[in-house]
């Protein structure tokens, strides 16, 4: 029955899908709650996604009010995907059993296994009852943000609902699948210039970006903002990289190694610092393991503003948490802003605080985006004024090699997953709108 959707989809046949027999079971990448401890005792970098990461044969859902299945083209690995597949800081297996507490729909998602993903490209292949907007056939992608809005703490911004969670992350049926279960309101049309791939690799990533930078609920960046990103080239800095340079504002890249640099210069950056040991600036902000060095932040701040001709960030760009935090805080200018989502080196952040309350700076949480922001952000890709940064695809079977680039930071950009789609390049519908935008998609093809 997979197969036959696959067909239809290849065949340019849309219109046939919502005749298919919705197929009992199909393929997704899981973790297994039997396994959570495989790792124990061994440090991060050592654990291995290729090991916890399986591709089973799993049970279709249930497909209940206000939701989609939808048909997978293609998905992405983002590092939340990392930490399921390393079951850290806790195993995803914790989520799935509180929100199976919820209600008797959502104890569909408390099993044994998880199926992962936080992307998707693909194609609508069954709503459940109330979804007016969306019908099978429609091409789509999807943003992570599973949203309850019972409460009414959602309904000014639904990153503030009491039972938001990231799908794929905190729930079940993620992407990285042939089929997915997503809320309705979680779609959003796929950029018709795009191939399936392409498409699948901005969700989390772009409308995180998006939100830290961009949206009133992040820094509020204005045109002449001097702007730090760390990790300027990797998934999501390379998203921020786009969104400063389109905004009229400054970005200063940060990167560890000269292959990156030559990414971000790539892309439109002057600024560019590389703190790699052996041929950057070789920038340590630890001593040891409890110990930050201050002369480091120093020594970081003045070659901030001997690149920038004597200015301090407006705005910090944070993801990296732990390793860089405390130079984050220290670098930021007098009422500046540090943005952060995520902690990809550690979660535990140790800053001065005087360089904080002194010199009224301002630490923002930021967490991946509301359906707005993400609509908003999935637009800009659809116009070609922000491109996918996708740099390698690898088919489902090899997902956790996939994560293991990610783990170990060997990747630029985003990493994809053909899911459904049998090899790259296809799923363009609009091939004159490629064409206008084609120096931009292959100028950002590999970042």
């Amino acid at each position: 029955m997979v197969q036959q959707i696959l067909d239809a989809v290849l065949a340019d046949e849309l219109d046939a899908i919502g005749a298919l027999d919705v197929p009992e079971s199909y393929r997704g990448v899981t973790v297994h709650a039997d396994e959570v401890e495989m790792f124990a005792g061994m440090p991060s970098s050592d654990k291995d996604p290729r090991k916890s990461l399986h591709l089973d044969e799993v049970a279709t859902p249930e497909l209940g009010p206000g939701e989609a299945l939808v048909a997978v083209m293609a998905s992405a690995i983002n590092y939340n995907t990392v930490w399921t597949s390393i079951f850290e800081p806790i195993s995803t297996f914790k989520f799935l059993e509180r929100y199976g507490r919820m209600s008797p729909l959502s104890k569909r998602h408390d099993l044994p296994y998880h199926v992962v993903g936080s992307d998707l490209s693909g194609v609508v292949l069954r709503t459940g009852a109330g979804v007016h907007s969306w019908k099978p056939g429609d091409e789509v992608v999807a943003h992570c943000l599973n949203v309850e809005l019972e409460s009414p703490d959602g309904h000014n911004d639904t990153m503030l609902d009491s039972e938001q969670r990231i799908w794929g992350f905190e729930t079940n049926f993620g992407g990285l699948a042939e089929i997915a279960l997503v809320k309705s309101n979680q779609l959003m049309p796929k950029p018709a210039h795009l191939t399936w791939e392409e498409a699948a690799s901005p969700g989390l990533v772009n409308s995180t970006a998006y939100r830290q930078l961009v949206s009133r609920n992040g820094a509020d960046m204005k045109q002449g903002d001097v702007v730090l990103i760390w990790g300027a080239s990797g998934g999501l800095g390379s998203y921020a990289t786009q969104y400063v340079l389109n905004g009229g504002a400054i970005p200063v890249c940060v990167v560890s190694s000269p292959e990156k640099a030559e990414i971000c210069h790539k892309m439109g950056a002057d600024l560019v610092i590389d703190r790699s040991e052996s041929t950057g600036e070789g920038f340590r902000f630890w001593k040891d393991e409890n110990t930050q060095d201050p002369k480091e932040w120093q020594r970081f701040g003045k070659k901030i503003r001997d690149l920038t001709g004597g200015e301090d960030p407006d705005i910090v760009f944070e993801h990296p948490g732990k390793e860089t935090f405390g130079a984050s805080v220290y670098a930021a200018r007098r009422g500046g802003t540090v943005v952060t989502c995520a902690s990809t080196s550690g979660y535990m952040h140790q800053y001065d605080n005087r360089y904080l309350w002194m010199n009224l700076k301002r630490i923002i949480g930021s967490h991946f985006a509301n359906y707005r922001e993400s609509w908003e952000a999935n637009r800009l890709i659809a116009k070609g004024l922000i491109h996918p940064t996708l740099s390698k695809a690898y088919p489902l079977e090899e997902t956790g090699q996939a994560a293991l680039d990610v783990h170990r930071n060997a990747h630029q950009g985003k990493v994809g997953v053909l899911c459904l789609a049998p090899e790259e390049g296809l799923g363009v519908r609009d091939p004159e709108t490629r064409e206008r935008h084609i120096d931009g998609i292959n100028r950002f093809r590999g970042v």
